[in-house]
C-alpha cells in the first residue's frame, strides 16, 4: 500500500477545500507526511476522499502560506526547513522590528491598541476552538497591524516578503500546544508593554518572540 494510502481513515463524502487544507496541515504536523515527501494528486484523493480540484486547491493554498512546495514539472511535496536559512530571517527580522519599536508605541491610539488586544484575544480564541490555518491567518493579521503602526508600509511589505522565505510557523514554530500558548501570552504582553508606553519593554518582547526564547 502506498505510504500516502496508509493510515488514511474515512472522511465525509464530499469534504469542503478548507476541509482537505486542513487534513494535509494536521498530516503534516502529526508526522504523518514527514518534510520532504512528495504528494501525488491522486494519492491525496483516495486518501482524503476528494476530487482532484479540491486536492488542487488545497496544495495551492498550502504553497501560499509556506507548508507545501510547489517544483514546476515535478509536483508537490511537503516544506524542507533549512535551519541556516531560517536563523538568518529570524535575525533580519529582530533587526527590523525592534528597531521600529519607538515608533508603534509613539503611533498607538488608544483605538489601534483596542484594535491589537482584539486581534490577540482572536487568537487566544482559535488556540481553543480553531484550526491550524485559522491560527495562522490570526497571528499575521495580529503582526501585520502591529507593523503597521511603524508608519512605513514599505516595512510592513518588506517583512512579509522577508517571512516567506522560511516556512512558516505551523510547522517551524508551533510544533507543541505549549509554544502556541506561549506566542499567544507574547502577544497580550506585547500589547500591555504598548499600551505602558514601554518602548524597552516592547523591544525586549519582539526580540524574544521573534527568536522564541
Amino acid at each position: 500500500m502506498n505510504s500516502l494510502e496508509s493510515g488514511a481513515t474515512a472522511q465525509a463524502q464530499e469534504p469542503q477545500t478548507s476541509d482537505v487544507t486542513e487534513l494535509i496541515l494536521q498530516d503534516i504536523l502529526a508526522g504523518r507526511l514527514p518534510p520532504g515527501t512528495w504528494l501525488k494528486q491522486i494519492d491525496l484523493e483516495r486518501r482524503y476522499n476528494c476530487t482532484r480540484p479540491e486536492v488542487r486547491r488545497a496544495l495551492d493554498r498550502l504553497v501560499q502560506k509556506r507548508l507545501v512546495e510547489h517544483v514546476p514539472n515535478r509536483g508537490y511535496h511537503v516544506h524542507e526547513q533549512d535551519g541556516r536559512r531560517a536563523q538568518e530571517v529570524s535575525d533580519i527580522r529582530v533587526i527590523l522590528e525592534v528597531a521600529v519599536s519607538d515608533r508603534i508605541v509613539a503611533n498607538a491610539s488608544e483605538a489601534d491598541i483596542a484594535n491589537l488586544r482584539v486581534l490577540a484575544s482572536r487568537f487566544d480564541d482559535l488556540v481553543l476552538n480553531g484550526t491550524m490555518l485559522e491560527l495562522y491567518e490570526a497571528n499575521l493579521a495580529f503582526h501585520r497591524h502591529l507593523l503597521a503602526l511603524a508608519g512605513n508600509q514599505e516595512l510592513v511589505e518588506l517583512i512579509t516578503e522577508i517571512r516567506q522565505r522560511t516556512s512558516s510557523a505551523p510547522v517551524s514554530q508551533w510544533r507543541t500546544r505549549a509554544r502556541i500558548e506561549q506566542s499567544g501570552r507574547e502577544h497580550q504582553q506585547m500589547v500591555d508593554a504598548i499600551e505602558r508606553r514601554d518602548t524597552d519593554g516592547l523591544m525586549e518582547l519582539t526580540r524574544r518572540h521573534i527568536l522564541q526564547a
